[in-house]
């Protein structure tokens, strides 16, 4: 039996995430200690709750066929690549945007509001 380990990076094909419109995917996919997901695509609502939880998505399309079970992995949002430091690739996919980026340091659209909030004095 297979088991996830924290640090592991989930690759998955294309609108991954697709019928998931609640925020308990991405909570559990955080949950069992994957710190970001790789996918061809990603559903509209999944790849929003993602963000929205504080997890990191990148969109590779096509490229995705290039990873295999058991490479490892690097990745970089700011930059937009995903290195597969197996077989020296790396695949080259837009960047999270800036305002993204911010949620994703403060842990997800709460922690982040909540900070805007105090920082207006509201």
């Amino acid at each position: 039996i297979a088991r996830v380990s924290a640090g592991d990076i989930l690759v998955g094909g294309p609108n991954f995430g697709c019928g998931s419109s609640r925020e308990h995917a991405p909570l559990a996919i955080l949950g069992a200690g994957i710190p970001v997901v790789v996918a061809h695509s990603f559903a509209r609502i999944f790849y929003r709750n993602g963000f929205n939880m504080g997890l990191p998505l990148l969109e590779v399309g096509e490229a995705v066929e290039r990873i295999s079970d058991g490479d490892t992995l690097s990745v970089d949002v700011h930059q937009g690549t995903v290195t597969n430091t197996t077989t020296g690739e790396v695949i080259a996919c837009p960047p999270v945007p800036e305002f993204m980026q911010e949620l994703l340091a403060k842990g997800g659209l709460i922690p982040y509001v909540r900070d805007r909030l105090q920082a207006s004095g509201a």
